[in-house]
């Protein structure tokens, strides 16, 4: 079958296409770390802050209701799946399109919102859908690029979304003293404007084209994936749940941590905030680098335990801690995206590929909600004064043993996905190439890739 059908249309990273579906992972990136750069607002407008020494006198929630408010906003993404899932049958560009749109605009709802778990529910409706778009975004990232690009792309949409997360958590450090929470949810407002533009320039990839004319199209949620894709899908997906029983506190409560419990300025935390942008920015270079010459394992296996040992570095009480193990945390997580985003969805046919983004959505919210739930428990319960510093080692060190699951997994670095599998199973052709009208920067099929960055 090889040679029977034409090449695939592939972009490079730079492409408008490539850069269009970046700019909708910022969006999404805006939308949805609001409810994170904000949180310390929140806690005060609908909290009441003591004068005692408890981990509720000095932030005004208690660390229950704060983990189970925003548990309950995570465990909301599990909707995710069934709406990333919906694009292996209405395809891509659809679908990114109308989950970004309804997200911004229930984000811009809870500006609205008269109690916390008004705030809680109005924001975990429109959750949801923001996390289809981060999830969408990375599928579109892998399926418009080859090989040699692909590390790139998935590092440019994964920067895309931090610039999002990093632009409104600075906007709340510097103005939340006259915008509160309220405005700060309200100005998801501007990327909904501009979402008409960037719209035009996003495509529909044609290795998904291809399969959705041959009527290779999946059914909802899980009838693709079966055997054969379910044991990779499994390891996949207990990846991505230990990996967020990390983050999900660790990027949750950190700006109510430095707001009410370390007593941060809002111009230091615009500091630290802006140096982790600059961390991550690094992390996403260093993490491509290595995703490319490396490989996708040992780059996930490194930064998983990265993150985990600065993730509770950060919660040990001082500012000097916070500071670094927010920075050198952000920037192990920006090694993770490329590795981590191509892997996953390499390991996969077009066919599945976006219902196996759904579950990795799933999995992550379970991850995360687990994190949130036992970070706030360990932080009420904890005898010593250090709460929180005590709540991340119990919950995000042991995770690092995780990173032994990447040995059930092949290597992926170099090889184009339709290689992975068989081609009468997945339906897909095998013989996906770069367009011959690019330059030497993308050589023909059968040419010599050694050397290309």
């Amino acid at each position: 079958m090889t040679g029977a059908a034409a090449p695939y249309r592939v972009y490079r990273w730079t492409d408008p296409a490539v850069i269009a579906v970046a700019l909708m992972a910022f969006a999404a990136g805006f939308g949805q770390f609001g409810a994170v750069a904000a949180l310390g607002s929140v806690a005060k407008t609908f909290g009441h802050l003591g004068g005692g020494a408890t981990f509720a006198d000095e932030v005004g929630i208690s660390g229950t209701m704060l983990g189970v408010g925003l548990a309950i906003a995570r465990a909301a993404s599990i909707f995710g799946l069934p709406l990333a899932s919906m694009a292996d049958r209405l395809g891509r560009r659809r679908m990114l399109v109308s989950t970004c749109g309804i997200g911004l605009v229930l984000t811009v709802l809870t500006a609205f919102s008269p109690s916390y778990w008004w705030f809680v529910g109005i924001f975990a409706i429109g959750r949801p859908f923001l996390s289809a778009t981060v999830g969408l975004s990375q599928v579109l990232a892998v399926e418009l690029t080859d090989s040699r690009e692909r590390a790139k792309a998935v590092a440019l949409t994964a920067g895309g979304y931090a610039v999002g997360a990093g632009s409104i958590a600075i906007i709340h450090s510097l103005g939340a003293s006259f915008l509160g929470f309220r405005g700060i949810f309200a100005l998801a407002v501007v990327p909904l404007v501009f979402a008409p533009v960037v719209v035009r320039k996003l495509v529909e990839p044609e290795r998904f084209a291809r399969v959705a004319a041959s009527a290779q199209v999946a059914q909802p949620v899980l009838g693709p994936v079966a055997r054969p894709f379910r044991g990779r899908l499994a390891v996949v997906a207990l990846l991505a749940f230990c990996i967020s029983v990390i983050t999900g506190p660790a990027n949750s409560l950190i700006f109510v941590y430095a707001q009410n419990y370390v007593h941060l300025s809002g111009v230091v935390t615009s500091i630290m905030v802006v140096g982790a942008g600059a961390a991550g920015l690094g992390g996403l270079l260093l993490g491509r680098w290595l995703a490319d010459r490396i490989g996708r394992r040992p780059t996930v296996a490194m930064s998983m335990a990265g993150l985990a040992v600065f993730g509770t570095l950060a919660y040990t009480g001082s500012s000097w801690a916070l500071v670094c193990g927010y920075i050198v945390g952000v920037a192990c997580g920006a090694v993770f995206a490329p590795a981590g985003g191509a892997l996953a969805n390499e390991l996969f046919p077009t066919s599945v590929r976006a219902s196996v983004a759904g579950w990795y959505i799933a999995a992550g919210v379970v991850g995360a909600v687990v994190g949130l739930l036992a970070f706030g428990v360990a932080a009420d319960v904890s005898h010593v004064s250090d709460h929180a510093g005590f709540a991340a080692a119990v919950v995000f060190l042991p995770m690092m043993l995780a990173t032994g699951l990447l040995l059930l997994l092949p290597e992926t670095k170099g090889i184009e996905p339709e290689a992975l599998w068989d081609v009468g199973s997945a339906g897909e052709d095998v013989d996906a190439h770069p367009d011959p009208a690019q330059d030497d920067d993308h050589p023909q099929p059968g040419a010599s890739t050694k050397g290309i960055a």
